[in-house]
């Protein structure tokens, strides 16, 4: 055979292989945009092999496998699930895929870090994540500060939290509560007023519906943590005077304890039990409330809040 003829035979054979990549590529993008579940997208779980494969559309891939990480995460939060099992799989195929795709590591690490049912209750995996985005993407402010957000809120380390806003503050463009939340972490170790602070940073920096609305769970959240206490104290006071435990809080009005009947952030007043404590109405719809809860109220059981009676 002539040179001429070996070189387009191994030619031909070079354009077979890469028509069969491709093929099976534009295969399994199918597969992944009708629906397929999601055992089958990870068929192929090793990042590396799935970017040999992708033939140039990593982006495409990255894409795709991202999408069907918010669609895992949304399912399981929607019906309280205690396990996230194949959700740091999907994110770390999308970042290895893409390593700017920023949305991935930011929004990811937040559906990771949380304890079920409202995330994965994965904070180291969050935070290899984050550190992840960061060595590909040290430009990006935000992802500095979701590291501290998970170091803060998921881990109670202050000192990493404060280190992590730091780095951030250096960023370009960075946010100004930047050096602000590193102060406060270094110098407080963290309370309501930081976690207050914080939260609202992410609802005005985040441009994702999902994150915002997390975000004003959180707010309500600390609001009713917070008049919970002070609630608790305004009885207290009440009982000293007195010598016993009022009956409602009409009672504390009236002495000048309270300026009116207290109501929870959703408009529903708060609930005074006759052992002096006090409830929340709903809890189910502050999800992440840690006072003012029935006793042996459980957070991961979904609740249905009951009817109004019909007339």
């Amino acid at each position: 055979m002539r040179p001429s003829q070996r070189i387009t035979v191994t030619a031909s054979l070079l354009l077979v292989v890469c028509l069969a990549g491709s093929a099976a590529l534009l295969h399994r993008t199918d597969q992944l945009r009708a629906g397929a579940t999601l055992e089958e997208v990870l068929y192929v779980s090793s990042p590396k092999m799935l970017k040999r494969m992708s033939l140039g559309y990593d982006g495409l891939l990255a894409d795709i496998y991202w999408t069907r990480a918010v669609q895992y995460f949304g399912k399981k939060h929607h019906v309280g699930a205690a396990h996230y099992n194949l959700l740091a799989p999907l994110l770390e195929i999308t970042t290895a895929l893409d390593p700017r795709l920023t949305v991935a590591y930011e929004f990811g690490a937040n559906f990771l870090s949380p304890q079920p049912p409202n995330g994965a209750g994965m904070p180291d995996r969050a935070v290899d994540l984050v550190e992840t985005g960061i060595r590909a993407n040290p430009d990006e402010w935000r992802l500095y500060y979701s590291l501290g957000f998970i170091h803060y809120m998921e881990r109670k380390d202050y000192a990493a939290a404060a280190q992590a806003f730091q780095r951030g503050s250096h960023a370009p463009n960075a946010h100004p509560w930047m050096k602000l939340l590193a102060a406060q972490m270094a110098q407080r170790g963290g309370d309501l007023e930081t976690a207050r602070m914080m939260w609202t940073a992410t609802y005005e920096t985040t441009p994702d519906p999902m994150i915002k609305s997390n975000a004003v769970a959180h707010l309500r959240a600390l609001q009713a943590d917070e008049d919970v206490t002070q609630l608790v104290a305004a009885i207290e006071r009440f009982r000293e005077r007195t010598g016993h435990l009022p009956v409602s809080f009409n009672q504390l009005v009236t002495v000048g304890l309270l300026p009116e009947v207290p109501q929870d952030p959703t408009g529903q007043p708060y609930r005074l039990m006759p052992d002096g404590r006090v409830e929340v109405r709903y809890p189910e719809d502050l999800p992440f409330i840690q006072k003012g809860l029935p006793p042996g109220y459980d957070s991961s059981v979904p609740k249905v809040k009951p009817e109004p009676a019909s007339k």
